[in-house]
């Protein structure tokens, strides 16, 4: 199966999932399926969508089984970034009860998460299809899954913003008000950045923007909780020397009209911070 985005290898997944599922089984494990289950009964289990999508997190799902027992049968059917729609079945699994019934929770946490930020992920790029905009995510991620989250950003169409403090200097409100004035803080960060290093400012107003300009520039440009027309105007003052971001409060319904400035980002917290999961069960075939 051709992957539709580039994978995360297995070292990236295993830290989470071992520790999901170290939280799920506690110091004596599946009580439930102990009592339950026979010794040595086996199970398939299939993976199913209840709701349209798009997939992200199926690495996730093969670890929380293999990790439990490492001969454990499991088949894959959607690939990370495929669209499914109810009843898609997405992967199979077949192991020992205790396996699948043990790992169950953790598969379908993170498969639900993080399948549920590539889906309105999709819908944002799809909203703004025909301009040139590229929806992005930010650092507003959950601590100890940025690096997941960010990935099913990408595995919806997406790219991604910064992935830590030391990717690039990003000159936000806080930072104008420590040096004093937009200009000062262009100054002090040009001063110390490396030759690949990028510095972007947040602006909010037309008079910082040209501040700015005037100062020096920087390599990109944040246009904070602008309405489209003042978005408009401020993609006309850069005219194509930086690049041009759209962020605050962004939704479907309102990034057509903000990619139809001409801006050539737009950054969306809540992609990451505050997505729904997508309803995805397991289902046992006996």
């Amino acid at each position: 199966m051709t992957s539709l985005v580039s994978p995360l290898p297995d070292l990236m997944w295993e830290p989470i999932v071992r520790a999901g599922l170290v939280e799920d089984f506690g110091v004596g494990g599946d009580a439930t399926t102990q009592a339950i289950a026979r010794p040595g009964q086996r199970l398939r289990a299939v993976f199913r969508a209840r709701h349209e999508g798009v997939v992200a997190g199926m690495s996730a799902v093969r670890l929380a089984f293999s990790l439990l027992e490492p001969q454990v049968e499991f088949t894959l059917f959607k690939d990370d970034g495929s669209r499914i729609v109810p009843r898609d079945i997405l992967a199979e699994v077949e192991g020992y009860a205790e396996t699948i019934l043990g790992g169950e929770r953790t598969a379908l946490n993170l498969l639900s998460h993080l399948s549920g930020i590539a889906t309105a992920t999709r819908q944002v790029v799809d909203a703004v299809q025909g301009t040139k905009a590229r929806i992005c995510c930010t650092r507003k991620t959950l601590p100890g899954l940025r690096a997941i989250q960010k990935y099913a950003v990408k595995a919806g169409g997406g790219s991604n913003h910064r992935y830590r403090l030391d990717d690039a200097i990003l000159i936000k409100d806080n930072h104008i008000a420590l040096c004093g004035g937009v200009e000062a803080a262009l100054r002090a960060a040009r001063s110390r950045a490396g030759h690949l290093m990028a510095v972007a400012l947040e602006v909010d107003t037309l008079e910082q923007l040209k501040e700015a300009m005037s100062g020096g520039g920087a390599d990109a440009y944040l246009l904070d909780n602008m309405a489209p027309a003042l978005l408009r105007q401020a993609v006309e003052l850069v005219d194509g020397r930086a690049v041009t971001e759209a962020s605050g409060g962004i939704t479907p319904e309102t990034a057509p009209a903000i990619a139809a400035t001409g801006v050539d980002v737009l950054s969306l917290g809540w992609l990451t911070h505050s997505v729904k999961a997508l309803d995805i069960g397991l289902d046992i075939d006996l």
